[in-house]
C-alpha cells in the first residue's frame, strides 16, 4: 500500500473512531446506567415470561432504557461511530417494537 493511501485510511479511521474530547480511539465503552437498566430489565422480563403483564411491563422498561441509551449516543456520542451505533440501535428498536405490535 502506498503512503498516500495509508494516510487516507488512517485519517478516515481517526475521524470515525477518535473521541473528540479526549483524543483516544473509542469503539466501545463500559456500559452506563441506561445499558445496565436495559440488561437487567431484559433478564427480568425473560425470567418473568410466564407472568404475563409483568413480563410486558419489564419489556417496555427495557425498550425505554435502550431508547434512552440510543438517543443519548445520537445526540452526545463522542465520535461518528458512537452516533451511528445509537442511530442503528434506535432504528432496530423501532422495527422490533413495530413487529411486536403487528404480531
Amino acid at each position: 500500500m502506498d503512503q498516500g493511501r495509508t494516510g487516507t485510511i488512517r485519517r478516515g479511521f481517526d475521524w470515525i473512531f477518535r473521541d473528540r474530547t479526549t483524543g483516544v480511539i473509542t469503539i466501545a465503552q463500559w456500559p452506563n446506567l441506561p445499558l445496565w437498566l436495559f440488561g437487567g430489565l431484559t433478564v427480568a422480563a425473560w425470567l418473568a415470561r410466564e407472568a404475563g403483564s409483568l413480563a410486558t411491563w419489564l419489556t417496555i422498561g427495557a425498550d425505554l432504557a435502550l431508547a434512552w441509551w440510543a438517543l443519548d449516543e445520537v445526540l452526545r456520542g463522542v465520535n461518528p461511530w458512537r452516533r451511528f451505533l445509537g442511530a442503528a440501535t434506535l432504528a432496530g428498536l423501532i422495527a422490533l417494537v413495530a413487529l411486536r405490535r403487528s404480531a
